[in-house]
């Protein structure tokens, strides 16, 4: 019984695609493979959208005992490069997965050169020279055919020439292009016609200026899958209506076999989208380009780098994939359940330390002269292992400014004067007053410590209301810290930025229309404490009170620097 319950939890936990998959194996589809593949085209850096694809297509293959390889879908020269390939390959390895093949769409190009001929001379296939204006006006609509090109029916031994020429680098870009011939009435209108390929005069990355007429994706990708031997192509819900023309080439191209039960399956789901998040690369290029971002890595784009220096995890981002799911619909997920995937996780992991980031100088008047002691610091309380370190406490410490008020509101519980708090791992401490300048800012804050109140001291247990952090003055490193918040002020800025565009607005115009001007701030004179002096970039912290940092790949033994990755609570839905 209890097996059975077993097995009923986990029927219940498979998602629409994995009970798609066991049905397959169930019925002895591609002889019980699985493969899977992923195929990103290598004119960018990868994004948080593209995580979603990654944990499925490499999850079900290591969910069933299968292979998912990396395809870099290179058929468009213009925007490709290898820097490109080696940021996906890195981004890959660092969620945590490795493929078992790596292929290119150009390790193809011949194939889909030799099919193409075979299409020509079976009359299904046509050069045509119309531009692609007219070619557009031809389509249709929806609900009214299209019309035929003039060039539909022309002799395959003349297409054949023409597509040759256009290979040969005889013909200008835009000057033709080769056609498939299927059925300008077609409901779907992705068979009316479709283009299959075009000229494009730029040396490829891998190929160089072997080819100029390069295939396009609707008759690369399917055929790329059929060579390799894909049992499951997973894409998102755009490529429905493509479906159907995916099918058509590989019924062409398989030249005789049987694929009843031997044929790579389309099955599409939902993307990833975000509030407050721009995820489409060419948008993202142009924020490089334009120079309003420091890279493709800065902690504030979608990037998978850039969440990546900010300080989230692998594990977090998991996390975050499973709690959101694969559907057949689109939805606009909260950036703030990210934010939570990424606070759960370090809170488990990182650890607790002191710093200060917008200081003000506390003395500790009745405390003696040069004395210090070293105070013990639990590493993370959720982690019974993590052991702990030693702070140094001293007459004169940092506080933060925030941590003070001369005239407080009700239940401010933090030091005011004739009031005590707790200085965390230390004394209670009582405010006596405060410095000002000439100007009334407050730049010395003073208390006295009871010396009764140390842990393990009589009065260790003496209740107060408030607890603030600091850092012994002699006994800290001065540190910058970058504090990043949302790129966007709109919740959509995908829509958004489509509307100003309509408008008139350049792209970085309307971009620019929609930014955050707080998006990061740079505080130069803070300061934490001694145990972070050989912190590595990408080590995770909790700053006490305040949130979670990392180390960014600027900071130097002379100069850390670190990025804030989240902030302890959620503030994300409150700032909306």
């Amino acid at each position: 019984m209890e097996n059975l319950e077993s097995e009923k939890e986990e029927k219940k936990s498979l998602n629409f695609i994995e009970a798609k998959v066991e049905e397959d194996l169930r019925n002895g589809k591609n002889d019980g493979r699985i493969q899977t593949r992923f195929p990103p085209e290598p004119n960018g850096y990868l994004h948080i959208g593209h995580a979603k694809a990654i944990c499925l297509d490499f999850g079900l293959a290591q969910r069933y005992g299968g292979v998912c390889n990396l395809r870099f879908d290179d058929t468009n020269p213009t925007k490709e490069n290898m820097e490109y390939v080696d940021a996906i390959k890195e981004d890959i390895q660092w969620l945590g997965y490795q493929w078992g093949n790596e292929y290119y769409a150009s390790d193809y190009f011949q194939q889909l050169w030799d099919f193409a001929i075979r299409l020509i001379k079976e009359g299904k296939a046509y050069i045509d020279e119309q531009s692609s204006e007219e070619i557009a006006a031809q389509k249709g609509t929806p609900t009214q055919p299209g019309t035929e090109s003039p060039y539909r029916n022309r002799p395959a031994e003349e297409s054949l020439e023409l597509f040759n020429k256009m290979n040969s680098g005889e013909v200008e870009e835009g000057r033709m292009v080769l056609r498939a011939k299927i059925d300008m009435a077609n409901p779907n209108m992705h068979f009316r016609d479709p283009i299959i390929y075009r000229v494009v005069k730029t040396p490829h990355h891998r190929t160089g200026t072997k080819w100029n007429a390069y295939p396009m994706y609707d008759f690369a990708h399917g055929q790329s899958d059929y060579f390799e031997g894909v049992t499951h192509s997973l894409c998102t819900l755009e490529f429905v209506v493509h479906r159907p023309l995916y099918d058509y080439f590989i019924d062409e191209v398989k030249e005789g076999n049987d694929l009843e039960d031997h044929r790579p399956r389309q099955t599409e789901f939902n993307k990833l989208n975000l509030n407050y998040t721009l995820m489409s690369k060419r948008n993202l290029l142009v924020l490089v380009k334009e120079g309003v971002v420091s890279g493709w890595d800065d902690p504030r784009m979608p990037t998978l780098c850039g969440f990546r220096r900010r300080g989230y995890t692998p594990e977090s981002i998991h996390k975050f994939i499973d709690k959101i799911g694969y559907t057949t619909y689109d939805a606009l997920n909260d950036f703030a359940l990210l934010e939570s995937s990424i606070r759960e996780d370090l809170n488990a992991r990182a650890t607790r330390v002191s710093a200060v980031i917008n200081p003000v100088k506390l003395v500790i008047t009745n405390y003696p002269e040069g004395q210090t002691e070293e105070l013990e610091a639990i590493n993370n309380p959720e982690d019974e292992n993590a052991g702990s370190h030693n702070i140094t406490f001293s007459r004169e410490l940092w506080i933060e400014k925030e941590d003070f008020m001369e005239c407080p509101p009700n239940k401010y519980f933090r030091l005011t004067p004739g009031k005590e708090v707790r200085l965390k791992n230390a004394y209670i401490v009582k405010c006596t007053g405060c410095k000002k300048d000439e100007d009334g800012n407050i730049v010395e804050v003073y208390a006295e410590y009871d010396p009764l109140t140390r842990s393990g001291m009589p009065d260790a247990n003496r209740k107060v209301k408030g607890t603030i952090h600091w850092v012994s003055q002699s006994h800290c490193i001065k540190a910058e810290v970058r504090l990043y918040d949302r790129l966007w002020n709109v919740e959509n800025p995908r829509d958004e930025l489509a509307k100003l565009q309509d408008e008139g607005n350049t792209p970085i115009e309307a971009m620019r229309k929609m930014m955050n001007p707080n998006s990061l701030e740079i505080r130069q004179n803070c300061y934490v404490e001694q145990f972070l002096a050989d912190a590595k970039p990408l080590d995770h912290f909790q700053f006490q009170r305040i949130g979670y940092f990392t180390i960014d790949k600027d900071s130097t033994p002379e100069h850390l620097v670190f990025n804030r990755t989240v902030g302890l609570k959620d503030t994300w839905t409150k700032n909306s």
